[in-house]
């Protein structure tokens, strides 16, 4: 064991609350010491959980330009210590909870790369309260995405224990009414859905770099390690088709009871209901 990691073991057994975090805590308070920038510009991920974020998060990291606030798991804000304890909660879903932006914004300022331009944050729950956060990080963009809510339900089943298809299906409308908000009264936003991002990868890149000159350098072409249906490291992929096979007609039936109350917001982002 090197000195480097001896230090980082023995202060991770002093503080473990930070556990997985100290080398990035350790790095940051030297380099943001002596050379970090005064303007910033905050870049959320507005998105729902299993519908393409994390695989969005590394694409964007590829650029030199880009630090997010946690480079662990599912890369998600929400998750890093002394946030978790606010943001991390059974609640999270529950739009008429509200956090101390303030507070959150001083934590997560220790976690990014502030010698970085872009500070990247990505926790699914934020896509319900963009209007909050704006108010805080200044000045604050957003890239707003979904996913074909067969899809997404599909995710939700396979990957989430606490929902049945009824409760499934009617979480997706829910993200796709606060996307349709969104999209109507953000400024400084690009749209885009997960199946123009994996179908067409440029198309990103084209919409974020003109809302960020800085991001024209981010790398489609690699392998990326996001959580997918097949486990495996894979360039950019569209895998919309292959959850849908996986949805029986007894839960097509149940979802649809739900689908076909929302058809106006389906049309609304070119969703078809599937009989």
């Amino acid at each position: 064991m090197g000195l480097q990691q001896f230090k980082y073991k023995t202060i991770q057994f002093f503080f473990p609350t930070y556990a997985g975090f100290v080398k990035q805590l350790v790095k940051n308070k030297i380099n943001n010491l002596f050379n970090s920038k005064k303007d910033h510009k905050f870049l959320f991920i507005l998105c729902s959980k299993f519908c393409g974020t994390t695989l969005m998060n590394q694409v964007i990291c590829t650029s030199k330009s880009v630090s997010e606030n946690n480079h662990n798991l599912t890369r998600e804000g929400q998750q890093i210590p002394k946030v978790r304890e606010v943001m991390f909660k059974d609640n999270r879903w529950d739009e008429s909870v509200k956090y101390d932006w303030k507070y959150i914004k001083k934590i997560w300022m220790k976690y990014w790369d502030l010698r970085k331009p872009i500070l990247l944050e990505k926790s699914p729950p934020n896509l319900l309260r963009a209007q909050d956060i704006k108010k805080v990080f200044s000045p604050s963009y957003f890239i707003i995405s979904y996913r074909n809510p067969y899809a997404h339900y599909e995710s939700l089943m396979r990957r989430d224990n606490m929902y049945t298809p009824k409760s499934a299906a009617e979480f997706t409308i829910k993200c796709l009414k606060f996307q349709k908000h969104n999209i109507e009264t953000l400024d400084n936003s690009i749209v885009i859905s997960y199946e123009e991002f994996t179908n067409d990868p440029s198309k990103l890149v084209s919409k974020i770099s003109t809302l960020l000159p800085e991001l024209n350098d981010i790398d489609i072409e690699k392998k990326f390690s996001a959580h997918n249906l097949l486990n495996s490291k894979m360039k950019i992929t569209n895998l919309n088709n292959q959850k849908i096979k996986l949805i029986t007609k007894e839960e097509l039936k149940i979802i649809n009871t739900v689908f076909e109350k929302e058809k106006e917001l389906l049309d609304y982002f070119n969703y078809q209901i599937i009989k």
